[in-house]
């Protein structure tokens, strides 16, 4: 058996899950409605408040998807009770964002400012305070949405490993080289 997979996925108050004949599961919450295709080998049963899978044979290829669609719906029964949240900071001098509806403004040293449309899924706010370095979050529903991107957000600029300028995840650790040194 699959550690994951078998592990059962309680469904909160607030949260309606269906499964149709042809496997798709669709998940309704406060935040908003999410539907996933499930494969026919891994069977989803609900009973008394919480999601079960089961597999239909032992091939290491239907153990594998297991544990995945378990995983898969445990993200998306987080996601329309409590969503997800990503939080990135700018470090660099002049390094900004701003927000305007779905559009996301960055000043990141170029030329010239980058314009980021965003998903209508996910919602932005940026936060400068002095002192600090800006620091831009992201909050979804959808986990692999809101991962998405902000992985493309970091792709403007990802830090280098001198100083550490760039985009970055807050809490991330990033390893710096020393550079050169004078010889004497």
């Amino acid at each position: 058996m699959s550690r994951i997979g078998k592990l059962p996925i309680s469904i909160p108050a607030g949260v309606d899950v269906s499964v149709s004949d042809t496997n798709m599961v669709t998940v309704k919450g406060k935040l908003g409605e999410l539907t996933q295709q499930v494969d026919p080998n891994v069977t989803v049963k609900i009973e008394d408040g919480t999601i079960t899978l089961e597999r239909n044979t032992e091939a290491k290829e239907h153990r594998a998807m297991h544990g995945l669609y378990r995983s898969l719906l445990n993200n998306m029964v987080i996601g329309v009770s409590e969503g997800f949240t990503i939080k990135q900071e700018f470090v660099g001098v002049g390094y900004k964002a701003t927000v305007e509806g779905q559009i996301l403004e960055m000043s990141l040293g170029y030329s010239h400012n980058i314009f980021f449309e965003l998903p209508a899924e996910v919602k932005a706010e940026a936060v400068a305070e002095r002192g600090k370095n800006p620091v831009l979050t992201l909050t979804s529903h959808d986990k692999q949405l809101v991962g998405q991107v902000a992985s493309k957000i970091r792709a403007m600029r990802k830090p280098e490993p001198y100083k550490g300028k760039g985009i970055k995840f807050v809490g991330e650790e990033l390893r710096k080289k020393a550079g050169k040194s004078a010889e004497k």
